[in-house]
């Protein structure tokens, strides 16, 4: 053990980090008691210090995992795993850590093996916690993951933020889990796509014939693309980027002073268009919208995006639509439904995707394909979903499809804790953050409607917080640069005061 600070000079609940050699540990007060934990998010490494202590829990300033105070155990995703706990001791006012943390959790509980099958269905975001969250609340039996694509289950939002930047290759995207997580959890992992569901015999049968029975099922097979549907779409050099094998295929497409011409507007759309101008790529962004992400935003914070982009080289078609691919073997010309060419060597198709979902026509099915499901995530008995194929209630709206990357984690957790019998519910503001040249944007809650907007900061710097106003209730907020509150507001929209 090893004297790292006094208590006297630890605030109530205000993390410090230490370091006892090469070993980053946080110390955090609790009354008389100290907790020693590792010092950075298991998540992306976030450095936890930064980030905010409420209502018992440690928020990480970056993607807003959170954790219990008390033990570290995980509350909230996106992290997969609780922090390193290290050994403390308090004698004469000192305070001594260990470096040699304490052994974690037995990654099966002890204990005879349940008899039931838990089948999930999609190896994405929700697919992993899932079942990671099964093993985590206690569950013995069989755990089945089924995943449509050959690669172990990855950080998809690496793609358009990182990749086609070219800081990351395709084959150094993050996997969500480590090989021997799958093998030590005793998950067994099927590369296979759901062709039919029969809720009476309580089955999946699988597009190759495989039967997989289950006694709870998950629906987490997230979304496909949507194609650009004009004439020429099919040409070579006209690409989507959902997957691993889309980013391989789209790279090699970008050498030599490529054209790229983005169908869509939307963050898939700007967060590309972001990294490909990173690369010095050529980028025009064609969009059925003057303000990219008024609805979401506002059009002053709308506007802001596309300055930046604009600044940044991004050239910008709108309000306008793509009516037609031109080209004798491969791409060459975006066609407009004003008559404008854009002459192009890739488009690249970011029109949002619909839910993967036709293999369960036997469910409520809304319009666009999505699972209704209740804040329990159960769309039936036995049935449970999650992530961007779920149509659900928020606030005072009775059915969203919010297609982020930590909703989607925390519905598959709700969705674990309830397959094996609770009674969880999905009560948070929905979180996301999008990542344009440099700078990340988060933006928390998903109002249905908003009559102002509130700045605080400066957005052309960006460093601002921004309120978004139903009467006089707080419904949405959107930052930069404000982590430590964001991290506050990420449990309670109206938790920072003014």
């Amino acid at each position: 053990m090893q004297k790292v600070a006094t208590l006297h000079m630890l605030k109530q609940l205000r993390p410090v980090r230490v370091k006892i050699g090469e070993t980053a540990i946080l110390l955090l007060r609790d009354g008389q008691v100290v907790h020693a934990f590792g010092a950075d998010c298991p998540h992306a490494g976030a450095p936890l210090e930064e980030g905010a202590v409420c209502d018992g829990r440690l928020v990480c300033p970056w993607h807003k995992a959170s954790f219990a105070i008390a033990d570290g155990s995980l509350l909230e995703p996106p992290a997969l795993d609780p922090l390193t706990r290290y050994p403390v001791e308090i004698a004469d006012g000192d305070v001594r850590v260990s470096d040699e943390p304490l052994p974690p959790a037995p990654a099966v509980a002890p204990g005879p093996v349940d008899a039931r099958t838990m089948l999930v269905l999609g190896a994405g975001a929700a697919g992993t916690a899932a079942v990671a969250a099964l093993r985590e609340f206690g569950f013995t039996g069989r755990v089945i993951l089924v995943g449509a694509e050959a690669d172990p289950p990855y950080d998809r939002t690496a793609l358009s933020k990182f990749v086609l930047q070219g800081a990351m290759p395709p084959d150094e995207v993050a996997p969500l889990r480590e090989n021997e997580f799958w093998e030590s959890h005793r998950i067994e992992r099927i590369n296979g796509e759901a062709a039919a569901l029969d809720q009476s015999a309580r089955n999946v049968t699988l597009t190759d014939g495989t039967v997989l029975a289950y006694d709870a099922l998950l629906i987490a097979t997230g979304g496909k693309a949507r194609p650009l549907d004009v004439p020429g779409a099919g040409l070579p050099g006209v690409h989507l980027l959902r997957s691993l094998d889309d980013a391989r295929r789209l790279l090699p497409a970008l050498e030599g002073g490529a054209r790229v011409v983005i169908a869509g507007a939307s963050f898939i759309g700007l967060e590309a268009a972001s990294a490909l101008r990173e690369r010095g790529v050529a980028v025009t962004v064609v969009s059925d919208k003057e303000t990219p992400f008024e609805r979401q935003f506002g059009s002053e914070i709308g506007a802001m995006f596309r300055r930046l982009h604009e600044t940044h080289g991004v050239a910008f078609a709108s309000p306008r639509r793509i009516v037609a691919i031109e080209g004798a073997v491969r791409v060459q010309a975006a066609i407009l439904d004003d008559g404008t060419r854009l002459q192009a060597d890739v488009v690249l198709t970011g029109l949002g995707v619909r839910p993967a979902t036709a293999f369960a026509a036997s469910l409520r099915l809304s319009p666009d394909g999505g699972i209704s499901v209740g804040t329990d995530m159960r769309a039936t008995d036995g049935i449970f979903a999650a992530g961007d194929v779920t149509r659900f209630p928020y606030g005072k709206q009775e059915g969203v499809r919010i297609e982020h990357w930590r909703v989607a984690q925390q519905q598959a957790r709700i969705a674990a804790r309830n397959m094996l019998g609770g009674n969880a519910r999905f009560e948070q503001p929905p979180f996301f953050w999008t990542y344009h040249f440099g700078k990340r944007f988060e933006y928390l809650g998903h109002p249905e409607q908003f009559d102002r907007v509130e700045i605080d900061g400066d957005l052309e710097e960006g460093v601002f917080l921004a309120r978004q106003y139903d009467g006089a209730t707080v419904v949405g907020i959107v930052a930069c640069q404000r982590e430590a509150e964001t991290a506050l507001l990420a449990h309670r929209l109206d938790g920072v005061p003014d």
